[in-house]
């Protein structure tokens, strides 16, 4: 139990409101937590720590604050609660004391490609009502300034019934948007290289379209045979001006296939309608490779990227028109609103004026308004979140972080703890989950979990104060003042990969040569243009292996086996051991249990309620046929090796009767990144942000490639799994690979062979090159910030 004490009966001179001080948990049991009670001091900053695994999220997420957002969604009426997203109740005994939860979590911005920073942070809406009064000319109301209304006209007659009459009236409206008619409102236009859709030697029998989905055998491939607009045997080169047309571009129009109603559409317009409208960044790989191949993205000619209206761009304030407004930077644009004196909109202006100056003082001054979300790392996706919290008036609210410091060069790391403490001296209780030191050190209040991941986790090491920490002897408290030491010697470079003239971003035409053969840190603060450097001009080159940031995508039905591509061999081994086939030992497909169809579980839908899970009887939550769970490999069946960690897993693949070199190749992988403590069949939905990145670099590791890009490995890694990673890092180098990192870990900048630092600022501040060398030299110079924090880091 919790080092805090209180008791229930309040002294005399306690108001009995004032007893309630603390946030009581009691028997939490979600995911791995092992009965764990806890009080949470309210009004105070508390940290919690641990290994990646520990449970450090399933407490704070997944219990504290998902238990306060359901209480607060049973508030509203049943009506507006099916509208919501439905909440379960998390397993825990207590929760008591709870506030209202503001959750500013590390999810990436959506994958709609129509969503810009200014349309997330609402500073869009803001604008559009200023030019809709301020602009001149003047041309309509707020949403002719918006890319995401269209303009439309239309009349005909309407029936109004009237004093029991029925009389028909002629009617007209139109709307005027502010969407740029050629590009709709995405500042792209799109061109299909037409090879990569079909091979026009075959016919749509034989296979011709290569597009992801669209099989012979699969419904695509049986409405594109079967509509009638053109004869299936015949190979498209020899089709009609009109078939071709038919084939790429028709309309949609309503036919019948087999017996059936349905609505044939042209492959162009499907593909645009299925693929293009999401963000490329959030597809599945394989159809991220399609699109790559055969779309390509150019800047729409008519609104030269703005997204807007010829009209829209026309309307000016002081000669700046509101694609202007958008495409500077934002400290630019704070300046440019201070300057504006018009009385008649004076509350518009001191709004707009505060969020934007809410973003300079969060340190994404650097950003424009017309940056799309979905290109924004993790750190500053964060961050823009907690925009629209940072001037609230609200308090004795829980703000509830996950890593706010990711994606932060140390000099940012201290406004970020600032920012922190301000939201509590407003009197609010704010629960952090972190791995920096810099942050744990200003806690109130440490919650450490572990003692390991996994199911080694799960449990309360330690409960008090940062020194109680420190002096615990806890993997936290032991790791807390680890500091990296520079190395004695540097490898020597085998070679040097040139880039010349990169512009991308904030970049000022950089030329800059990375060393081969050796680890290169490329660093700087957030915004000086690291990752437009290494993903705009090294990313894409052949040989060159990227692990970025984009988060991994999977259904409650993915897990590491699916993910990595292990449960293809182990699928083989158990068919060829049995003499059956593979598909048999997919629970996705026919050794599934048809009562759950492979899920394990059985949810039943309540409306507006939570919906219920329960473990399906017929396969007791196994997920495959009971036939199926009758085949062995080394006397184990499939769902028993499903179970297993990857440390017991390896060992079992590795020898003996169930030897899969296929798959002992991928689990050593997967040791390799600190996952042994993963089991195989873990659904992915489960994993914290730091699982998620390095099973991602487990994948990537497979890859035939030269040179491996990491962009910011360490987010979500405990202090001592830095190690391993720096080990795992110098194995790939030992090897004959090249590796470039993005990182701002100063430990993994001690560790480098060759620095590279950026900046001086950000935004138009940054994007040049103000160092190159070895650490070294850098902590001996000190000319710039990185390297003052890193001479401080190493002592120096």
């Amino acid at each position: 139990m919790s080092t805090a004490t209180s008791t229930d009966t309040p002294s005399p001179a306690q108001h009995v409101a004032d007893t309630h001080e603390l946030i009581r948990v009691q028997g939490a049991r979600e995911n791995n937590l092992k009965d764990v009670s806890i009080e949470i001091p309210k009004r105070r900053l508390t940290v919690f720590t641990g290994v990646s695994g520990s449970g450090k999220s399933s407490l704070v997420f997944g219990t504290i604050a998902a238990e306060s957002q359901r209480l607060i969604n049973e508030t509203y009426s049943a009506f507006v609660q099916g509208f919501m997203p439905t909440l379960a109740r998390p397993e825990v005994d207590v929760l008591d004391g709870l506030t209202t939860a503001i959750i500013v979590d590390q999810e990436r911005m959506g994958g709609n490609p129509r969503s810009t920073v200014g349309t997330v942070t609402d500073a869009n809406a803001m604008l559009r009502i200023l030019f809709s009064r301020l602009g001149q000319p003047h041309i309509g109301s707020a949403q002719a300034f918006s890319f995401n209304v269209a303009s439309i006209s239309g009349a005909g007659a309407v029936t109004v019934e009237r004093g029991g009459q029925t009389t028909k009236e002629r009617r007209s409206f139109s709307i005027t948007g502010g969407m740029c008619p050629r590009c709709e409102g995405m500042g792209s236009v799109t061109d299909f290289d037409l090879s990569a859709l079909y091979d026009d030697s075959k016919s749509l029998n034989e296979g011709a379209i290569t597009v992801p989905g669209y099989s012979v055998d699969g419904w695509y491939g049986r409405i594109f045979s079967g509509c009638g607009f053109f004869d299936p045997d015949k190979p498209i080169r020899k089709f009609t001006k009109r078939e071709l047309n038919d084939l790429l571009h028709k309309e949609p129009t309503k036919i019948k296939v087999e017996g059936i109603n349905l609505t044939y559409e042209g492959l162009i317009p499907k593909i645009q309608k299925s693929f293009l409208t999401k963000d490329v960044d959030a597809m599945q790989p394989h159809i991220r490779a399609f699109v790559e191949r055969a779309v390509t993205f150019t800047t729409c000619p008519d609104c030269d990227g703005t997204r807007l209206s010829e009209a829209a761009r026309s309307s000016k304030i002081a000669g700046i028109s509101i694609a202007d407004a958008c495409a500077m930077q934002i400290s630019d644009l704070a300046e440019w609103v201070r300057g504006l004196d018009e009385p008649s909109v004076a509350p518009l202006l001191t709004a707009l004026g505060a969020t934007l100056d809410s973003f300079v003082r969060i340190g994404l001054g650097y950003l424009s308004l017309s940056r799309p979300s979905g290109t924004l790392s993790g750190g500053e996706a964060q961050r823009t979140k907690m925009i629209r919290h940072l001037g609230s008036s609200l308090t004795d609210v829980t703000y509830v972080f996950d890593e706010p410091t990711i994606g932060l060069h140390p000099h940012d790391i201290q406004r970020m703890n600032d920012l922190l403490l301000q939201l509590r001296n407003k009197g609010n209780t704010v629960l952090v989950v972190e791995h920096k030191p810099e942050t744990i050190a200003i806690a109130d209040h440490v919650v450490d979990l572990g003692p390991g991941a996994g199911t080694a986790g799960g449990e309360v090491v330690f409960e008090g104060t940062v020194a109680g920490l420190r002096g615990s002897g806890t993997l936290t408290g032991r790791h807390l003042d680890d500091r990296a030491h520079l190395k004695p010697t540097v490898r020597t470079p085998t070679g040097k990969l040139q880039v010349r003239g990169a512009d991308t971003h904030n970049l000022q035409n950089v030329d800059v040569d990375i060393p081969l053969g050796v680890l290169v840190v490329v660093t700087g603060v957030a915004g000086s243009g690291k990752s437009s450097l290494i993903h705009g001009s090294v990313s894409g080159r052949d040989g060159v292996v990227t692990v970025d940031q984009s988060g991994i995508r999977g259904s409650r039905r993915s897990n590491p086996a699916t993910y990595t591509g292990l449960l293809d061999p182990i699928r083989k081994a158990f068919a060829k051991a049995n003499g059956v086939k593979p598909a048999l030992f997919s629970a996705n497909s026919e050794g599934a249990c048809p009562t759950c169809n492979g899920a394990g579980v059985i949810y039943t839908d309540l409306a507006m309620m939570a919906g219920v899970a329960t473990t399906c009887e017929e396969c007791e939550g196994k997920r495959f046929q009971a036939s199926v769970l009758e085949y062995h490999l080394g006397g184990r069946d499939i769902s028993e090796v499903l179970a297993m960690s990857v440390t017991e897993a390896e060992e079992f693949f590795g020898a003996g009767e169930a030897r899969t070199p296929a798959a002992h190749k991928i689990l050593e992988r997967l040791a390799d990144v600190g996952l042994g403590y993963l089991t195989l069949g873990q659904p992915l939905t489960t994993l914290s942000g730091g699982e998620r990145q390095r099973l991602k670099l487990a994948t990537r590791m497979a890859d035939t490639g030269g040179v491996y890009v990491l962009d910011e490995p360490t987010t979500g890694l405990h202090l001592a799994d830095v190690e391993h990673l720096l080990a795992l890092l110098d194995r790939l180098v030992d090897a004959g690979k090249s590796v470039i990192v993005i990182e701002h870990h100063q430990a993994v900048m001690a560790h480098a062979d060759w620095i590279v630092d950026l900046g001086p600022g950000a935004g138009h501040d940054g994007g040049r090159i103000v160092f190159q060398g070895t650490p070294a030299d850098l902590v001996a110079d000190r000319s710039t910030l990185t390297g003052e924090h890193l001479a401080a880091y190493v002592g120096a």
